[in-house]
């Protein structure tokens, strides 16, 4: 799957455990994570300076948060880009894993 946004075009590399962003064919950023059946951790996020400031970032985030939605994962956001793109994004809040400790007190 891929979107274009801000003429970045971002598409899945599982075989490299990250999301790469493309512009005019030439590796904009990328995304590194890592995968387990129910779970994606993204934990770390680079964008090449020739291309800061176009929005490279957020198509990562937004195209791999939505394809963890449609897969039915949890999200960790190990990546600080990650964790405050989520938090000035609350639609997207509810990807978030969060322990679900059967222990009590």
């Amino acid at each position: 799957m891929s979107e274009k946004t801000a003429a970045a075009e971002v598409d899945d590399h599982p075989e490299a455990d990250r999301y790469e962003a493309t512009i005019d064919g030439e590796v904009a950023g990328f995304a590194q994570y890592i995968r387990t059946k129910d779970l994606i951790a993204f934990v770390h996020t680079v964008v090449e300076p020739a291309f800061e400031g176009r929005g490279v970032g957020s198509a990562l985030v937004r195209t791999s948060l939505d394809e963890a939605r449609a897969a039915g994962v949890s999200v960790l956001a190990v990546c600080p880009f990650y964790s405050g793109w989520i938090a000035r994004h609350p639609e997207y809040q509810d990807l978030l894993y969060a322990e679900r400790s059967k222990v009590t007190d």
